[in-house]
């Protein structure tokens, strides 16, 4: 007769659940801080980085415009720095969707400021329908009608709720009031993604082709439907305050509190759940050690912008700058989506091996169409922050380098060109480093604007290196 031993047990179910997986070592071991230590470097070897070169080149940035000016770490420099690169940011944290996936979006930037401009349009002339030229008006309706459903038909449900939905505040004239304007200009934004998705992944035209394309036919969609005009935006305050406006003092703390006691409180959950389950988990030293980190630097980052940083005593600048509040939100958002559902998983296991992905029962078609979407989605909202930082819808809205910056911010971060690796922290980092770039050469009067498009594309090609050389060394690995 066969002795009993756990695994027997474990294979003829007489055991407990957690009994089950107490069983085998390997999927209950836990994750202290030294060995979180130790996994780091170990994926340092393998040719993971992460964001350590993004971290790095921050530090030497701040270290090298420190020594060029000394008003590049007075306090309002600093201030000014989230309203600067927001725009890029949030671009950018669209752009690390389709990265993921091995694509690309060049029309995100121009894409983004014809929504931008529509909005505009709409508020300030206060009929979107008399503001456009007739054509330009039922194309756009037309064209959001047939978008809803093709992604009927590809089965983004999500996508066609989105659109109607901008359908609707266009049709029944809700543009001519500001938060409804800006609803539709990014629900027109996810329109024009799913669009682009479908020709992507049904029609089979490479990203490359297609958004180049729309790049260039945006930019003319853009002269249109300001009629040669740019729109002024500074006179609506909400729109005004995306780029330039400060959470109190009040909201600043509560803001914080928020944030960190949220995590706080999840992380202990998932350790607590995992161990009872008999899981894989983090031991709660390791858990409340990262928490203290991050609760540290929120209260000295607030307590440090609470302070007025205006050297202009007839005026008080302080709290958390509205810009910084957003793309915090957002990279949340982004990340929960990314790590904790089923869609972030498919779409992470889409981007590293795409033919291994439809074998395994995945959509491919709807996690391009999606992902697309978010992206020309994101493109939206960054060219309403672009807006509100020039204080006007231009004729110029998005183009220029709008996209090439918001493309190098994501790599820089640390987001792979090859799919399968990036989180949208990246874009919250390599957008923190293309506009410290800017800021620190104009407190130098004389060094040439021409070193930022130098400067820029130095940090690119080497975070473009990092990322093949790390690649390659974990393919080796």
């Amino acid at each position: 007769m066969t002795p009993e031993t756990p695994q027997t047990r474990v294979e003829a179910g007489a055991l407990p659940a957690p009994e089950r997986a107490s069983a085998f070592s390997l999927d209950v071991e836990e994750m202290s801080i030294r060995e979180a230590v130790r996994a780091w470097f170990g994926k340092l070897r393998s040719g993971d980085p992460g964001a350590l070169p993004s971290v790095l080149g921050l530090i030497v940035l701040v270290i090298l415009f420190s020594q060029v000016s000394d008003q590049f770490l007075s306090a309002y420099n600093i201030g000014n720095i989230p309203g600067q690169g927001a725009y890029i940011a949030v671009i950018a944290m669209g752009l690390v969707f389709v990265l993921l996936l091995g694509e690309i979006d060049l029309s995100a930037g121009t894409a983004g400021g014809a929504c931008a401009a529509f909005a505009a349009v709409g508020v300030f002339k206060g009929n979107l329908h008399d503001g456009l030229p007739g054509t330009l008006y039922w194309a756009i309706v037309i064209g959001m009608a047939l978008v809803v459903g093709l992604a009927v038909w590809l089965k983004t449900y999500a996508g066609a709720v989105v659109v109607l939905l901008g359908l609707v505040l266009v049709l029944t004239n809700q543009t001519q009031h500001l938060v409804p304007a800006l609803i539709a200009a990014v629900c027109i934004g996810a329109a024009i993604g799913i669009f682009n998705g479908y020709l992507v992944a049904k029609v089979g035209i490479p990203s490359f082709v297609v958004t180049l394309a729309l790049f260039l036919a945006w930019q003319g969609v853009l002269q249109f439907a300001l009629s040669g005009q740019p729109v002024n935006t500074s006179n609506y305050e909400l729109w005004h305050d995306l780029t330039y406006g400060n959470l109190s003092v009040t909201n600043s703390w509560i803001f914080v509190t928020v944030i960190v006691s949220g995590y706080l409180a999840y992380t202990v959950l998932r350790s607590v759940r995992a161990k009872a389950a008999g899981l894989a988990h983090e031991t709660m030293g390791l858990v409340l050690a990262r928490g203290a980190v991050i609760a540290t630097v929120a209260v000295l980052v607030t307590a440090w912008a609470s302070q007025n940083r205006n050297t202009n005593p007839f005026k008080v600048i302080q709290g958390i700058p509205v810009p910084a509040a957003i793309a915090i939100v957002l990279m949340i958002g982004c990340t929960f989506v990314l790590t904790k559902t089923t869609w972030g998983r498919h779409l992470y296991a889409t981007g590293g091996n795409i033919e291994a992905a439809r074998r395994a029962g995945i959509d491919v078609v709807h996690m391009k169409v999606t992902a697309f979407a978010l992206c020309s989605a994101f493109g939206a909202l960054g060219g309403i922050m672009l807006a509100s930082s020039q204080s006007s819808a231009s004729l110029d809205l998005g183009s220029g380098n709008v996209l090439l910056f918001s493309v190098a911010a994501a790599v820089i971060g640390g987001t792979s060109l090859f799919g399968g690796r990036g989180r949208p922290r990246d874009a919250i980092l390599g957008a923190l480093v293309i506009a410290i770039i800017p800021n620190g050469l104009l407190l130098k009067t004389s060094l040439d604007p021409q070193w930022q498009q130098v400067i820029t594309g130095v940090v690119l090609l080497i975070a473009a290196a990092v990322d093949a050389v790390s690649r390659r060394r974990s393919a080796r690995g």
